[in-house]
């Protein structure tokens, strides 16, 4: 297993990875919509939220070779499933047909105070 560190994505909160590689899959730890650069959280709503999650996922990917293009399955978690629209709608944006499998769950909160956290599996 290989580390994936980059600082294009924020830094891990805890004692885990941004990603990691095997063989011929990477997996990319939850991401969340923090600025890398400024570590500051993005509260200016769901859609900028959900943008600003994909840029640090699809910043992981690249740190390995990827892109959302390779991206197999996807794990979008939400605090309020009254978003689910509009995450959706912005998920749309960035993930291209055939779409990975998928699932979406609500969850009471997450690590920090943010209300979409995205993980992916892609493969090489």
């Amino acid at each position: 297993m290989k580390e994936i560190t980059t600082t294009a994505a924020p830094e891990s909160i805890g004692p885990f990875s941004q990603g990691t590689i095997t063989d011929t899959t990477v997996y990319v730890s939850g991401q969340g919509p923090i600025d890398p650069t400024s570590g500051d959280i993005i509260d200016s709503g769901i859609r900028d939220q959900t943008r600003q999650t994909l840029e640090n996922v699809k910043s992981v990917l690249n740190a390995a070779d990827c892109s959302l293009d390779d991206v197999v399955k996807a794990t979008v978690f939400v605090t309020d499933m009254d978003t689910y629209e509009a995450v959706n709608d912005v998920y749309g944006e960035y993930m291209t047909p055939p779409f990975p499998a998928r699932s979406a769950v609500e969850v009471t909160s997450l690590p920090v105070p943010i209300d979409v956290e995205i993980e992916v599996i892609a493969e090489r």
